[in-house]
């Protein structure tokens, strides 16, 4: 049977959950999103403001920053361009903050078969895994002063490899692994950090996958839950990571896939 992925996730408007169902209260507190402007970031950044949040929402190219300064969604968000490979300005975005209670490293890309070339490869790892770490030491500070979270957004990839995607597979079991170890190190801080590990998502970036018919097949015959996810219900468990409900959890990699990975 074909599996119909025009809607986003597969469901209709009546189906579709919202961040606002939760009962998530983040009023006073400040987060900051990178790659917040778009795909899983965009759904990140929506959730926290719409749970009472001050959200900044950082992107990296003109388009992005002005199609969201133009969203009527993005109301009541700053909208900062960032980009995460550059030190001097990750250190000047958050050098301009008073506090800091959350950081979301949702910044990323893929560049699938272009991944071979060691260019590429090093461009990718760079914006995953160095930009991770850019935007942790920046905001270490603040968050040490709030006792606040760090929350990467890992893959499914963090377990297993990608045969035409190298660099984003092996970055994101770098992030998978930069959790644990900064979860580790930064603990006696009262800074906690975790990761969500999405499986198949509705985004731009999925767009590859979800458009060739064989492997958007490959992808479903795998995954219980029989269709893609819906950026929102990434964003949902980010919120808890980040509230007072997971307090006890630090250097957690967390599967949001679906049952993707639970298949052998």
């Amino acid at each position: 049977e074909a599996i119909d992925t025009t809607t986003a996730g597969g469901l209709d408007d009546n189906q579709r959950r919202r961040p606002m169902d939760f009962r998530f209260d983040f009023k006073g507190r400040q987060v900051v999103v990178t790659g917040g402007v778009s795909g899983i970031g965009r759904a990140v950044s929506l959730a926290f403001k719409a749970a009472g949040a001050s959200v900044i929402a950082c992107g990296l190219t003109d388009e992005e920053l002005l199609a969201a300064r133009a969203d009527p969604a993005f109301e009541g968000v700053r909208i900062e361009p960032l980009d995460v490979t550059d030190r001097a300005a990750v250190e000047t975005l958050f050098d301009g903050l008073d506090t800091l209670d959350c950081l979301v490293h949702s910044a990323g890309l893929i560049r699938r078969d272009a991944e071979f070339d060691p260019e590429v490869f090093d461009a990718v790892v760079d914006v995953h895994v160095g930009g991770g770490m850019r935007v942790s030491h920046a905001a270490r500070p603040l968050l040490a002063r709030s006792r606040g979270s760090i929350v990467f957004i890992a893959s499914v990839m963090s377990f297993f490899g990608g045969p035409k995607q190298p660099a984003y597979s092996s970055s994101k079991g770098a992030i998978r692994n930069l959790t644990m170890s900064l979860g580790a190190a930064w603990a006696p801080e009262g800074i906690r950090v975790n990761a969500i590990a999405p499986g198949w998502v509705v985004t731009q970036l999925s767009s590859g996958a979800r458009d060739n018919p064989e492997r958007n097949a490959m992808i479903m015959a795998r995954t219980p839950a029989g269709r893609w996810a819906e950026p929102e219900e990434i964003a949902d468990p980010v919120l808890f990571l980040c509230s007072d409900a997971a307090r006890y959890m630090n250097g957690s990699v967390v599967l949001v896939d679906g049952g993707y990975c639970s298949v052998g």
